[in-house]
């Protein structure tokens, strides 16, 4: 769509977030902060004068109606460009109908590395970018013992694979690696409380996501844990996740971000209050959702600059844009089409609040192929300071 063909339109993007399902919890925040950046868009006079329209599906947190519905966006209602998936399994159903159609996914969730698609903008942090600064400060604090347990898909196997190479290269040793079902229960999680109290590891690393997140943490302290010398640690537990167990269940525990929702920044607080005022006080904002909200602001200063959603022209000037996000300012990587991000660890308090606790105060290059897998070492690229474990 040229400047010519859009004479009284709009621009119209797919968006592909699950409302209904197991990840619906955090799914749901990724929908809604890309609305908010929408609205802020057309608010302020659109792109190039035309407002943003979103073709919004729900794919029940199902990778195969994900893979149709990205197929009904690109072929029935014709758009471009496409914004959303949460789980490494909806995205590789994606993937396969974008590149075959030439279209442009944006993709704003955590994930874990190990791939390039030109048709794909990755707005989530690559291992690097997380898993690397939460791996350095358990080792620090907890010790050099891990237990692995995560859920039975993709990103848990592939972030387990990287987390034990970080912990063995540094000293430690994995006690045990173990998986329960997407849609698991309470009672799933019997076995590893057993697990954990047979092999007493120094951290619990937890990929386990959605709905079973809340089962789990609940069981681990219905056993007894003690999560101040004991932590779990996640990168798939973000206030999403909280906000659907006990503030007792979640205290003590431990995860890595590039965004939390009490980061004191101005730009930060002004993101929560406007989300908040338009979808709750008191929903949560997790950093999904904040990546969600910044690449519908990148995508949009990537239209006004190419006059088109022509997908190539759109990611050929992606290369030239920066923007003020709410976690600092991001762009993106023209070598692998993933993002400068800010990574963090926060512990959350008795409220069930993430308290940052080490706040590196660099941005820090993407390298989804984990080239340098060094605790020291993250590609920065020189914008901030790093600050040792435990500043914030």
């Amino acid at each position: 769509m040229d400047i010519i063909e859009r004479a009284n339109r709009s621009w119209r993007i797919g968006v592909l977030f699950s409302q209904t399902g197991v990840t619906a919890g955090v799914e749901r925040t990724q929908l809604q902060a890309s609305l908010l950046a929408i609205e802020e868009v057309n608010a302020a006079g659109g792109v190039l004068d035309l407002p943003i329209e979103p073709l919004i599906y729900d794919p029940g947190s199902n990778p195969k109606r994900f893979r149709a519905l990205a197929d009904r966006l690109l072929v029935t209602d014709r758009v471009r460009l496409v914004f959303g998936c949460y789980t490494s399994s909806g995205r590789k159903a994606v993937l396969p109908v974008v590149e075959a159609h030439r279209a442009l996914l944006f993709y704003p969730t955590l994930y874990e590395g190990f791939e390039y698609s030109p048709n794909c903008i990755y707005t989530g942090a690559a291992p690097n970018q997380n898993s690397v600064q939460l791996a350095r400060f358990l080792l620090e604090h907890y010790g050099n013992r891990f237990l692995l347990i995560g859920s039975n898909y993709v990103y848990p196997y592939e972030s387990n694979r990287v987390m034990t190479d970080l912990v063995r290269q540094n000293g430690g040793r994995v006690v045990n690696e173990m998986y329960v079902p997407m849609d698991a229960e309470r009672a799933d999680f019997e076995r590893a409380m057993k697990e954990i109290r047979r092999t007493s590891p120094d951290v619990i690393f937890s990929t386990v996501v959605g709905a079973a997140t809340a089962h789990f943490y609940e069981a681990y302290r219905a056993a007894g844990f003690d999560p101040v010398h004991h932590p779990i640690a996640s990168l798939t537990t973000s206030e999403a996740e909280v906000a659907e167990m006990t503030p007792e269940a979640a205290e003590g525990h431990i995860t890595a971000a590039p965004f939390f929702e009490t980061l004191g920044t101005a730009a930060a607080r002004r993101f929560v209050a406007s989300y908040r005022a338009r979808f709750g006080e008191g929903s949560p904002v997790p950093a999904a959702a904040e990546a969600a909200y910044f690449q519908v602001h990148l995508a949009a200063a990537a239209l006004a600059r190419a006059g088109t959603d022509d997908p190539e022209r759109v990611r050929q000037e992606l290369r030239d844009i920066e923007f003020a996000a709410p976690q600092g300012r991001v762009r993106i990587d023209p070598e692998n089409n993933h993002t400068f991000l800010w990574p963090r660890v926060a512990r959350l308090d008795r409220h069930g609040r993430f308290q940052i606790v080490w706040n590196p105060g660099v941005r820090v290059r993407p390298d989804p192929y984990c080239v340098q897998q060094s605790l020291d070492e993250w590609s920065s690229d020189g914008v901030g300071v790093l600050a040792p474990p435990g500043a914030s």
